[in-house]
């Protein structure tokens, strides 16, 4: 009978400690879960976080290409080329960084199925924040297009404008050569000769001719034109004779000039200049 009671204390200890055994288990698991479902709520809620914070970062984006929208607007394809160089270089950092994103948010999308925070509304967020970002991607296109039109017509422009500076160039040229050459035809239209000199002179620069019961002759010959002094009609209006006596001998008409007497000798003053030249641009004066 007691050999029986031992047999029976000892099943009921041994019962017990399976029962221990068990719920320790048992709590381990529970233990294991729970922390399982913090980590997993944690990653969760950085997911989420996550997904916010790349709401703002895409907005950030569309207030950039706005601002470029702007600028290319503003400036109308009159960008400096280091303004143009920046926003191509603005254009490309935007378009590498919609990439970026776009991998983010599907990465948290696939993240976020799995997870029981998982909801109509972050799903609304996500599928917000892919039309945007497709949007975007749309829009930066467009803004890579406008500039590179605008280069193209800006090339187009400096390309007129650098045949314009040539026409310009070349009429500029013409109409000078052609002002020179006027002023070349007014200036000898107007160049004019004079020589003073005695009788002598004048015969042996072979000027006046004259003999023994001959005419007197100027410049029938081959003159010495050396002799003569080229003046301009225009501006030469007096004639310094430095002679007490003076005479024309060629044919300048009469009251077209005078000739007078300044501080003891003879000075040629043309009164009518286009009169006194009208008949010949040479003029002889004999002086004694």
């Amino acid at each position: 009978m007691k050999k029986i009671f031992v047999l029976c204390l000892a099943g009921a200890l041994l019962m017990t400690g399976c029962n221990n055994k068990q719920k320790e288990e048992q709590l381990q698991q529970a233990q294991a879960l729970a922390e399982a479902s913090r980590e997993e709520l944690a990653g969760a809620v950085a997911d989420r976080d996550s997904l916010l914070s790349l709401v703002n970062d895409i907005s950030s984006s569309m207030e950039q290409i706005k601002q470029l929208e702007n600028i290319l607007t503003v400036q109308g394809g009159n960008e400096t080329p280091g303004q143009r160089q920046q926003i191509r270089a603005d254009i490309a950092a935007i378009q590498s960084t919609l990439v970026e994103r776009r991998k983010q948010l599907e990465d948290l999308e696939t993240r976020l199925r799995n997870t029981n925070l998982n909801n109509a509304n972050l799903q609304k967020t996500i599928t917000s924040l892919h039309s945007q970002i497709e949007q975007q991607t749309t829009e930066i296109s467009t803004l890579r297009a406008s500039l590179d039109e605008a280069k193209t017509r800006i090339g187009t422009l400096d390309a007129a404008v650098d045949s314009l500076n040539t026409t310009v160039t070349n009429v500029t040229a013409q109409r000078d050569s052609t002002e020179q050459a006027a002023t070349n035809l007014a200036n000898e239209l107007n160049t004019c000769y004079y020589a003073i000199g005695t009788k002598h002179e004048l015969k042996e620069n072979k000027i006046l001719e004259s003999g023994f019961l001959r005419k007197t002759k100027i410049m029938e010959g081959d003159f010495d034109q050396a002799f003569f002094t080229r003046a301009d009609k225009r501006t030469l209006t007096a004639i310094d004779l430095n002679s007490k006596k003076a005479e024309v001998l060629t044919n300048q008409p009469e009251g077209s000039y005078r000739i007078a007497d300044v501080n003891g000798h003879k000075v040629l003053q043309i009164t009518d200049p286009a009169t006194f030249w009208s008949l010949s641009n040479y003029l002889v004066i004999k002086v004694d």
